[in-house]
């Protein structure tokens, strides 16, 4: 994925309109890919405008605005219907009632006799249950689909002001994708697909709760998405030839391009930190990540000599699944793991800065197309100039790390070998060696902004991929296997 900036002025700038519903100031890990592009594109020959959403946000994080360089347009739109914001004001009600409860209440007071029972919690359980469910049904293929109606309108008066090359559209969410269709079919302006996740292929919680007949509207708007886009964007060649099976008959390969998620910036020399403590970190959500074996090993670690309680520090920082606040007390870890809620990106850069090691999990093996998977942090990660503990299932994300050098992966069940590998980092830290277990710079490297912005550029140009995909190479993932032999997408 290499490839020259261009250096002379002579060359006109070619202009790209990017629709991303997740944008700084939001900070969740959905942003850093369009963010990235924006911050890398000039060096190239193209400049950028963007459609944002503008709603509420997940992860609060105005840092990040300033990262944003300052020419770009950001055209901000809203997207709530009149359901979603009764919904939204309920919840929020809730939230803030939760939160005086708590402030409030002593916890050795027995609970009130007017407190809901438990035959009332479990209804209240079952009606949001049906009522996610109608959801999944009405808002096709997601809940931003009032944002992309009014994304085509705020993006089609966009081009008429300023007319782009070209049209690239991140998702999720895949209204998005909706919405650009619907722009070039007005404009005349191509569109460039980029897939962060795997759609209809690897279902989502919202589209995991949508009957059979949905899920094959789903796959027929899709096919009309993929035949009409000028350039297909996936992360991995694994995926790639996922949709390529499946969708074959409209997607031709020399319109695929694989390009993965990265980093901005250069990697970071390493650098030892002077930690009185072992310490490990993790950043990012937990809710469907499998730690349970981690945590094991762990303590088992800590038991094998006791005085390393004192000299190891596990830190949890993100979203928080809330079981596993509760493993760690039952495994007698309170001492050793802290589990903290999210915090800013600079604030995320800094304790990486001061870890010894980085932790990376992944999904657990029940969801399907698992090894497809790889979290953004991943590629933060890299970035760090870190040893990486991998803690990981058969996939994308060990195939990467085993690419890059990375020695300390253990298989994310299998409680010996974390426990190895944890032996191993733990043993350098002490004699000050852990410089032999960071990632290969050089191979890094590949995953920085520029490579990616400069195979980006081929397909805004309808150009082929520098690496071009071949059908057939890949296998399709084991937990798919079944579902494709039974569908014929072989």
């Amino acid at each position: 994925m290499g490839g020259s900036p261009v250096a002379s002025a002579e060359n006109a700038m070619k202009s790209v309109l990017m629709l991303a519903y997740w944008f700084p100031p939001e900070g969740n890990a959905a942003v850093y890919r369009p963010l990235r592009f924006v911050r890398n594109l000039p060096a190239y020959g193209w400049s950028a405008r963007v459609i944002a959403g503008d709603g509420p946000r997940e992860r609060h994080d105005p840092e990040l605005l300033g990262l944003v360089p300052p020419d770009v347009e950001i055209i901000r739109v809203k997207g709530e219907d009149l359901w979603q914001g009764i919904q939204r004001r309920r919840a929020d009600r809730a939230r803030q009632s939760d939160a005086n409860v708590t402030a409030n209440t002593d916890p050795r007071q027995t609970p009130s006799p007017l407190s809901p029972t438990p035959e009332g919690s479990a209804f209240r359980a079952r009606l949001r249950e049906l009522v996610r469910r109608a959801e999944s049904c009405w808002y096709h293929p997601d809940m931003q689909r009032p944002w992309a109606r009014r994304a085509a309108d705020a993006a089609t008066a966009a081009c008429g002001r300023q007319r782009p090359d070209v049209l690239w559209v991140t998702g999720p969410p895949f209204s998005a994708f909706v919405a650009a269709r619907e722009v070039s079919r007005r404009t005349g302006i191509p569109y460039v697909l980029d897939f962060r996740t795997s759609w209809t292929i690897v279902p989502s919680p919202f589209e995991a709760k949508r009957p059979w007949w949905a899920q094959r509207l789903d796959r027929r708007l899709l096919r009309s998405l993929l035949k009409h886009a000028s350039a297909v964007v996936f992360f991995y060649a694994a995926e790639a030839e996922c949709f390529w099976r499946m969708y074959r008959d409209v997607l031709d390969p020399s319109r695929i391009h694989v390009i993965p998620n990265g980093f901005d910036g250069e990697v970071e020399p390493f650098a030892a930190p002077d930690t009185k403590k072992f310490t490990v970190l993790y950043t990012g959500t937990l809710a469907d990540y499998d730690y349970d074996a981690f945590l094991e090993a762990v303590a088992a670690f800590v038991r094998r000599d006791p005085r390393r309680r004192d000299q190891t520090s596990i830190q949890f920082i993100g979203e928080q699944d809330p079981s596993i606040v509760a493993r760690v007390t039952q495994l007698g870890l309170d001492d050793v793991v802290s589990v903290r809620p999210p915090l800013s990106h600079a604030a995320v850069t800094a304790l990486q800065r001061h870890a010894d090691a980085l932790l990376m999990l992944e999904r657990r093996p029940s969801q399907k197309g698992y090894e497809l998977l790889a979290g953004a942090k991943l590629f933060g990660y890299l970035k760090a100039g870190k040893p990486i503990l991998g803690v990981l299932p058969h996939g994308v994300a060990e195939r990467i790390l085993r690419d890059v050098g990375v020695s300390t992966i253990a298989e994310a069940r299998s409680i010996g070998q974390i426990e190895a590998v944890l032996e191993l980092t733990f043993a350098r830290w002490q004699d000050g060696t852990l410089n032999a277990l960071v990632p290969d710079r050089s191979c890094c490297e590949r995953y920085s902004g520029r490579a990616q912005t400069a195979a980006l550029v081929r397909a805004l140009e309808g150009r082929p991929s520098e690496a071009p995909f071949v059908p057939g190479v890949n296998e399709v993932a084991p937990s798919l296997r079944q579902e494709f032999a039974a569908s014929g997408w072989v």
